[in-house]
């Protein structure tokens, strides 16, 4: 009995002194020492492989840019056509990029198999998602094939009109001649009708030129005759075509129609209106234009 009391009061002592250990000891060391542990772990595992990555990515990168400007500049060395360049390059760049990254992620510990099983079970849903992006995709090929335009072309679809600056993967790039830049769905131009002001190297102008019926008409068809003659971009063949286009309701209609070069077009067409205005002042020549005669009757009264 005695020994067991002995026994009880040490064990007793040891616990309170135990505590009292406990109570004195800076807990802040194991904590910080553990996350210390812990943070060298992940920086010798897991963070460096992100550095490694991200420095692959960052260097590959660089090298693609390097890589698709040297075969852009061998492709301009063998006079390959400019649409099919910049098609080239955004179609090159993006698959490089695609192809680098893949197994970067692959080294970063994610399962690309997972990844593939997610993308195949949503497939329904990001099919129906891509539906236009798709479309504007093949609509793209689609334009590079048939090659119903090309950069530096001035286009009129049914909405819009400018020069074709550039034609991407999904858009083609035009500009306006007030400078707007407008961006057209490539599904949109491969499937819509459109003007292609460029695909040919010459162009018609065609002008109505009204004068009044007190005109004599073999005169006013030397003036346009002698005006067509004095325009240097006017083209000699084919042959300008000067006759009366109609018998108008107050005026006798001419019509004028002559060739010159596709880029030519717009000076011939402003340089021709003016240059006839001011030639028909000068010959007296009257130009019609929209008037109404009043005619007032007197009533008397008685």
């Amino acid at each position: 009995m005695f020994l067991s009391q002995t026994t009880a009061e040490s064990t007793t002592e040891e616990v309170l002194k135990g505590f009292e250990q406990l109570e004195n000891f800076d807990f802040s060391k194991i904590k910080m020492s553990s996350l210390i542990e812990k943070l060298v772990e992940w920086a010798a595992t897991t963070g460096f492989k992100l550095i490694v990555g991200a420095l692959i990515i960052s260097i590959g990168f660089k090298l693609i840019k390097k890589v698709v400007e040297h075969f852009i500049k061998f492709l301009e060395r063998r006079e390959v056509d400019i649409t099919l360049r910049k098609f080239l390059k955004s179609l090159i760049t993006m698959t490089l990029k695609v192809l680098l990254i893949m197994p970067v992620l692959g080294y970063w510990g994610i399962q690309l198999s997972g990844i593939a099983a997610l993308v195949a079970s949503a497939g329904v849903a990001i099919g129906l998602a891509l539906q236009g992006s798709l479309s504007n995709f093949a609509g793209g090929f689609i334009i590079l094939l048939i090659r119903p335009f090309k950069v530096g072309d001035y286009i009129e679809t049914s909405t819009y009109s400018g020069v074709v600056e550039q034609i991407g993967l999904f858009y083609t790039q035009l500009a306006t001649f007030d400078n707007k830049q407008i961006l057209i769905p490539n599904g949109n131009l491969s499937n819509g009708s459109l003007i292609n002001y460029s695909a040919k190297s010459t162009r018609r102008v065609d002008l109505i030129f009204s004068v009044g019926y007190e005109n004599e008409i073999s005169h006013v068809k030397e003036i346009l005759n002698k005006i067509v003659e004095s325009q240097k971009l006017i083209l000699k063949e084919p042959k300008p075509f000067i006759a009366v286009n109609a018998h108008s309701a107050s005026s006798i209609d001419f019509v004028v129609r002559v060739w010159c070069n596709t880029e030519d077009y717009w000076n011939i067409y402003h340089s021709l209106l003016e240059e006839v205005k001011i030639t028909f002042d000068k010959e007296n020549i009257s130009i019609p234009y929209p008037q109404m005669d009043l005619h007032l009757k007197e009533v008397y009264k008685k």
